[in-house]
């Protein structure tokens, strides 16, 4: 919380990168999480690797634990999470949405517009009180105090490639 998710900042706020303090190559953000979100952020200095990541089209979900406002969240604004909601920007895809408690949910987006879960959650009336981003793709946060970092292993990038390019693989199999 209280670190902005860019890898420079002109007014001179912490950044994600600067947690990371000894890498010699020049790291990126994969993905945004704005400054009062909490959780699971990738740095990775592979262009491509980002871009398939976070491109709508390569469908990559991203899982977010929510604490809600507005009372316990009904089947009604699940099942409209679930459908997509009309934002000001237009139609969100669908969510994978679990009633995690009467006023926290579990919801997976392959979207990353700005501030997208906050917005879908207030358009459904439960505005957001706490988010954390707890899934990447196969990586889940862990235990990992907030701030600290771990190199991912072979096997978890090589995962993440193959996630990246499964979806659009598929599609094309389809013809859609």
């Amino acid at each position: 919380l209280g670190v902005v998710s860019t890898a420079q900042d002109t007014p001179g706020r912490p950044t994600v990168v600067s947690l990371v303090p000894d890498e010699p190559r020049r790291l990126y953000p994969v993905g945004r999480l704005d400054a009062d979100t909490s959780g699971l952020i990738l740095l990775t200095n592979d262009g491509a690797l980002a871009h398939r990541l976070t491109h709508p089209s390569f469908e990559v979900g991203k899982t977010y634990r929510v604490r809600v406002g507005g009372g316990p969240v009904g089947e009604q604004a699940l099942g409209r999470l679930r459908e997509g909601v009309r934002l000001r920007d237009g139609m969100t895809a669908p969510a994978r949405v679990v009633r995690v408690r009467k006023a926290e949910i579990e919801l997976t987006i392959h979207e990353g517009r700005n501030r997208q879960v906050r917005r879908m959650c207030e358009a459904v009336g439960h505005p957001v009180e706490a988010l954390q981003r707890v899934t990447f793709g196969p990586l889940r946060l862990g235990v990992l105090a907030p701030g600290a970092h771990r190199r991912l292993s072979d096997a978890e990038v090589e995962r993440l490639r193959g996630l990246s390019g499964s979806a659009a693989t598929e599609r094309k199999r389809r013809g859609s």
